[in-house]
């Protein structure tokens, strides 16, 4: 019985050393897949999310909703320093931490071919500046009375490219500042007191950016959401 017990040991041993060389290839390299670069993630402390898509957003390269996390794949081929840095963006608790790591991550250089190429920038058309206008007070007033006052001054412009979307909010990058579009369409459709609740729901997207957590719909998104008023929900325009 001693013997049976021994043979069934040195078993155990070569079986746990032939997993730790499957585990030291799986890692050897870099991903190749969403599913492999989420399995090396969580590998470095990620958790809450179930699945994730590789993306070529032309303005956010990590962005987290409903458990799905969505990554430039040019992250790929980053080294290990950037990766641990997506997961202390997606987890830390302290804001320093967070846009400690968010620095490294929008240091990452990624190359043109793995960007879409940007549009020009659109500008609000003469004749909907008053409504622009309008919508830049909304953005003072909101500020001061729902978020304290706490975020940035961004342009708030009208977009007649938007067709799907009601509103968006773009952070700063490549030299443009951070600001929030609303679809002139919704403004017709739906009148002014909706395209308010859409004017909210981009600056919960500032407030976002601005406290160094990812941009989506998740559980801090909808909490900050009720705090100012609005139901913590993407919002698309169906015709």
């Amino acid at each position: 019985m001693v013997l049976r017990a021994l043979i069934g040991r040195l078993r155990g041993l070569r079986a746990a050393s032939r997993d730790t060389r499957q585990l030291a290839l799986e890692f050897h390299g870099p991903p190749r897949t969403g599913a492999e670069f989420l399995v090396r993630l969580q590998g470095f402390g990620l958790r809450g999310v179930r699945a994730m898509t590789l993306t070529r957003n032309r303005s956010v390269m990590v962005s987290l909703t409903d458990g799905t996390l969505r990554v430039h794949r040019a992250f790929l081929a980053a080294p290990e320093p950037v990766h641990r840095a997506i997961v202390r963006f997606l987890m830390a608790s302290r804001r320093a931490e967070r846009l400690a790591a968010r620095r490294v991550l929008t240091g990452y250089p990624i190359g043109d071919e793995e960007r879409r190429a940007p549009r020009a920038p659109e500008r609000t058309h003469p004749d909907d500046e008053k409504l622009a206008a309008s919508l830049g007070e909304w953005h003072a007033r909101y500020n001061r009375e729902r978020f304290g006052g706490t975020l940035r001054r961004v342009t708030v412009r009208v977009s007649r490219r938007m067709r799907a979307r009601l509103g968006h909010y773009a952070p700063a990058q490549q030299g443009r500042p951070a600001e929030i579009a609303i679809s002139r369409r919704h403004v017709r459709r739906h009148g002014v007191a909706e395209a308010l609740e859409t004017l909210l729901h981009e600056m919960v997207h500032q407030w976002q950016d601005e406290q160094g957590h990812p941009l989506g719909h998740d559980r801090r998104f909808r909490e900050k959401s009720r705090d100012v008023g609005i139901v913590g929900r993407a919002k698309r325009v169906v015709d």
